[in-house]
């Protein structure tokens, strides 16, 4: 590799770093360390914790939960916004050598009811809101019982308080080896319905040791604003951690906040919004303490300008929450800076790019990235068929992405073998699209379509056929939304809607989705816009 002498020394502290054995003995060290350093700041409660009573209260959490019966292997649902309640729940939670099944709280009652059922967590720790919204709807109201429901900001009736678990008397915990499961973390894959990726310790040791090596280890405050049902605000704790560090989140994204936020906070290390770089520059973008930033999908040509804008070094990379990360750029590889290339292999992994029979192809060749290496994903939980669809011999997992790779190492995504739409931050399946959209009565088939979209990178749009074109379009759409809404997450909603007698077949009699994205130059056109109210 020609670059190696740049990144070398990024390499042995990634594969040097110390893995502690499980995520709370990387908590325990930085308390016996850094006891009275500041561990997080919850922007919107202004909740602080040090590293000390970080460590003390999460073993009170697990002595709480283990009252409960929560014992190893068992699972425990959290659907919480981004509070401090999520992050302590995680590390008690694995204290047990149990297992959090992270929640997504935009998820409708459907949604909720199939992680639960999936995952078989017969323990929720919620918000008043959302408890009485669970145990009120038919789809989720039996399948947790509402004394085994933890509710974090108020009081329900039949259900316990967050001080029940947080303020037990101590008890004594187990072991726990760092290759025990802590999530079974959802994701929409290729396949329809979300899959739990089945992450252990070890999984986030490794991942939080790379980007932590990445900056160095220097201490810094780091800025995380994702929710923290995402894998994201999860590693960038245990990296924050490593640094010893402050993390400081924010209650959601937001564009107009976030340099208030980075200004405010002094933050130093953060996933940079790619939105944030299309935004009209200000005289004062380049006044921010930001050293170095991730900066996901940025092009090639908008590289430079982004890091001279800002007065920052941004570099993308690619990971996937079964995998981690994958490829990296050293904050070192300066000549990578607008060469369109994602990076390097991240340490502790190997890369390969195959052909559809598992050849592997020549440095310069397209074809699908295969990942193997320390702690990726250990399955997909009770999804033999899927493990057995995405993991080739010698442990490979197939990442259904294209890549090529030139001849100094750098790799390059170049598309998707998947049938997933990516709308802002979140992955959405066509094909849970299409299920919820032939549910609908009077719809025979349904293809779900990205949309080109400059603010959120893409939309949904669905090409809808249905039994008899109906007279009245606007009141079937308008029925049609209803039924989205009580299926669907909103940020899964299809924007765009199409009518259509019959939809385009291959020779296998399947629906031939390209030549829906191909007969127009323009996917809006002949559509229903649902944010803009009109048919364009």
């Amino acid at each position: 590799m020609k670059h190696f002498n740049q990144i070398s020394d990024f390499y042995e502290r990634a594969l040097n770093c110390r893995m502690h054995g499980s995520v709370h003995g990387l908590i325990d060290d930085a308390a016996s360390r850094i006891p009275e350093a500041k561990a997080w700041h919850f922007i919107e409660s202004r909740h602080e914790i040090s590293y000390a009573d970080l460590s003390r209260a999460t073993r009170q959490v697990a002595a709480g939960l283990s009252l409960l019966g929560v014992g190893s292997m068992d699972r425990v649902a959290v659907q919480l916004p981004n509070v401090p309640e999520f992050p302590l729940s995680w590390i008690g939670i694995g204290r047990l050598g149990a297992v959090m099944v992270p929640v997504n709280y935009r998820y409708s009652p459907r949604e909720v009811a199939y992680v639960i059922n999936d995952s078989g967590a017969n323990l929720l720790v919620t918000t008043a809101e959302m408890a009485r919204a669970f145990m009120t709807n038919a789809e989720t109201a039996d399948l947790i019982s509402p004394d085994r429901i933890i509710v974090v900001d108020g009081e329900v009736p039949g259900t316990k308080g967050w001080a029940d678990i947080a303020e037990a008397d101590p008890v004594e915990l187990p072991d726990v080896d760092a290759d025990a499961l802590l999530n079974i973390q959802y994701t929409s894959g290729t396949t329809g319905f979300p899959k739990g990726c089945m992450l252990s310790h070890d999984y986030w040791l490794v991942l939080s040791a790379v980007v932590a090596a990445r900056l160095n280890f220097q201490k810094q405050n780091v800025l995380v604003a994702q929710p923290f049902f995402y894998m994201d605000p999860q590693w960038t704790l245990a990296m924050s951690v490593r640094l010893g560090g402050t993390l400081v989140v924010a209650p959601g994204p937001s564009i107009s906040r976030f340099m208030g936020w980075v200004r405010e906070y002094d933050i130093g290390f953060c996933s940079f919004p790619e939105l944030l770089a299309k935004e009209p520059p200000r005289p004062d973008d380049a006044d921010n303490p930001l050293r170095d930033v991730v900066i996901y999908g940025v092009p090639g040509h908008m590289h430079a300008d982004v890091e001279k804008r800002f007065g920052i070094r941004a570099r993308d990379g690619y990971g996937m929450t079964e995998i981690g990360s994958a490829i990296i750029s050293p904050f070192e590889l300066e000549n990578i800076i607008g060469s369109g290339s994602c990076g390097i292999a991240s340490p502790f992994r190997e890369l390969s790019i195959r052909d559809p029979e598992g050849n592997e192809v020549p440095v310069g060749q397209e074809g699908e990235l295969w990942v193997r290496g320390r702690s990726i994903m250990q399955g997909y939980w009770q999804r033999p068929d899927a493990n057995a669809q995405s993991f080739g011999d010698g442990g490979w997992f197939r990442t259904g992405d294209l890549f090529c790779r030139d001849e100094a190492g750098l790799f390059y995504i170049t598309g998707r073998l998947k049938d997933m739409i990516r709308r802002s931050s979140e992955n959405i399946a066509a094909r849970e699209v299409e299920v919820v959209s032939v549910g609908f009565a009077g719809v025979r088939e349904a293809a779900a379509v990205p949309v080109p979209d400059e603010a959120r990178g893409q939309e949904v749009k669905i090409y809808l056929v249905p039994e008899q074109m109906p007279d009245d379009r606007d009141a079937f759409l308008g029925r049609y939304f209803e039924h989205c809404q009580r299926e669907l997450a909103p940020f899964k909603i299809p924007r765009f809607v199409e009518l259509r007698e019959a939809l385009p077949k291959t020779v296998s009699d399947k629906i031939a989705k390209q030549d829906l994205i191909n007969s127009t130059p323009d996917l809006r056109v002949n559509s229903y816009d649902r944010v803009d109210q009109t048919w364009r």
